[in-house]
């Protein structure tokens, strides 16, 4: 079920900061696979994995082989409710599907 079962091979770049972002390690990754996946916990809209999109799209565009992706949660509230939560925020499935459209 995994990407390595169908022959795709990714790197995880996790910031661990985002002040001072790391962006010349994010820009080394994306220059050597050409594609880009943001992942992060809160909504697509206005979030960091959108400044980090922007980021990369302004300096690497001419290097990208498809379109930045983004994936978060849905233009709403986190619930509290745990597994509300759970069905809300990003997930393997929802992260391999991203990656399958980005290939």
């Amino acid at each position: 079920d995994g990407l390595a079962d169908q022959g795709i091979e990714a790197e995880v770049v996790d910031p661990r900061t985002l002040l001072p972002l790391d962006m010349d390690t994010i820009l080394g990754s994306v220059r050597k696979t050409k594609r880009a996946l943001v992942v992060h916990e809160a909504v697509r809209f206005c979030g960091v994995g959108a400044e980090i999109a922007a980021q990369i799209s302004e300096k690497t565009f001419h290097e990208l082989a498809a379109p930045v992706a983004r994936l978060g949660g849905p233009f709403s509230p986190v619930p509290f409710s745990p597994p509300l939560e759970d069905a809300w925020l990003p997930n393997a499935g929802g992260i391999k599907n991203a990656v399958l459209e980005l290939v």
